[in-house]
């Protein structure tokens, strides 16, 4: 069990504020994927993975800070407020932002960053939690110069500049910002973990849920004959799939293991980490959907085959490792997925794109049918361990 004080927990439900400021982020979800869709080359790809580091960071820096505060505090209200209407600027500028709008991006992101860690600094319930804060608002520091450098130069070496300064914040997100002998002493930290599980749960139905809107947008433009009416139930068929594999019990394993850890910061930050990699699956998937949905009858390609097949199989080796990571199970079964993924993905350069589309919801299916029994065993596995 944790050995945080009983008086210092605090548990409180997601507030309808944090819901209205996850919409901001679905807009952003669909620019990252605007932005690949039109860059379907090596280098869209890595600026799309800039800049979704940066777009994630943003989120997932104000939703830790705001479960850390409590979300029913005036000062915590307030900051979400004016984080979302700086994300929503930040988010406008996505598609851009290797182009001439490379300021309006940059200037809201370090607002972001800058802003609420320093609210969290100042106003944090206990010494650890403000002294934390500060040391991330060092890394920020160390980060800031190069996203301004990046925006300041042409767009030809901006990726340059922006990747090392998305490496710097994703490396002091997944270290919890240490500081040399000063690190996060997370299990004396006072952390409602229950909401911010809550708060990952939903931010994932967000995520699924824009793949949806982005199939039924290429829907209601394509063809409305018999292949790509297939397609889009083949599509629908994945997404199905891919939730099932996280909400087929997925919730109960991770929950389990978090109230059953003495780190619960800990588990739910590697949560968080390995949430990145979810986000680029779901955006390389959403564009793989759209091209097959507009061209069902097409040919394979190896752009294709990553996209589709790359992004489930990106998505069930993040998933994989954080169970391996958190809970000591449930893994294999996304595993032997992923390379059934990486296996049907070399054949489907040379498949038509709705042949493919079968193979995955094929692959998917029975994965999630899988991996929702070793998800029931494993909450069963870990309660049992726990009352023991």
């Amino acid at each position: 069990m944790s050995s945080v004080p009983e008086s210092l927990r605090l548990q409180r439900p997601v507030s309808p504020l944090e819901l209205f400021y996850d919409l901001v982020f679905v807009f952003a979800v669909s620019q990252l994927s605007h932005h690949l869709l039109e860059h379907q080359d090596w280098r869209g790809a890595a600026e799309t993975a800039v800049l979704l580091v940066a777009v994630f960071g943003t989120w997932a820096y104000t939703s830790y800070e705001a479960t850390l505060l409590d979300i029913q505090r005036d000062v915590t209200r307030w900051m979400v407020v004016i984080v979302m209407g700086l994300g929503l600027f930040m988010n406008a500028a996505i598609t851009h932002a290797f182009d001439d709008r490379a300021w309006l991006f940059v200037v809201p992101l370090l607002l972001i960053l800058l802003f609420a860690s320093a609210v969290t600094a100042v106003a944090g319930r206990t010494d650890v939690l403000r002294e934390h804060f500060r040391r991330t608002l060092v890394w920020i520091a160390a980060s800031a110069p190069l996203w301004i450098t990046g925006a300041a130069v042409g767009p030809g070496v901006r990726l340059w500049w922006w990747a090392a300064a998305a490496l710097v914040d994703l490396t002091g997100t997944w270290l919890a910002h240490p500081l040399p002998q000063r690190a996060l002493s997370s299990r004396e930290l006072p952390f409602d973990a229950e909401h911010m599980i809550e708060r990952l749960r939903l931010f994932f139905i967000v995520l699924l849920g824009e793949t949806v809107l982005t199939a039924g947008r290429v829907m209601a433009d394509a063809p409305v004959d018999a292949p790509s009416i297939v397609a889009t139930a083949g599509v629908f068929t994945v997404l199905v799939c891919l939730w099932a594999v996280y909400f087929g019990g997925g919730e109960d394993v991770f929950r389990t293991a978090v109230e059953t850890t003495a780190d619960s910061v800990r588990s739910v930050r590697l949560g968080v980490n390995s949430a990145y990699f979810v986000l680029a699956a779901l955006v390389a998937l959403a564009v793989g959907s759209e091209l097959v949905v507009a061209h069902p009858l097409g040919h394979g390609s190896v752009t294709l085959a990553l996209l589709l097949f790359g992004g489930p199989a990106l998505y069930l080796a993040a998933t994989g490792w954080f169970f391996h990571a958190t809970a000591h199970g449930a893994w294999t079964e996304r595993l032997t997925a992923c390379a059934a993924c990486v296996a049907a993905g070399t054949a489907a350069v040379w498949l038509p794109p709705l042949a493919s589309l079968a193979l995955l919801d094929v692959i998917l299916t029975a994965t999630a049918i899988a991996v929702t029994r070793a998800h029931h065993t494993l909450t069963r596995s870990l309660k049992a361990n726990a009352d023991a």
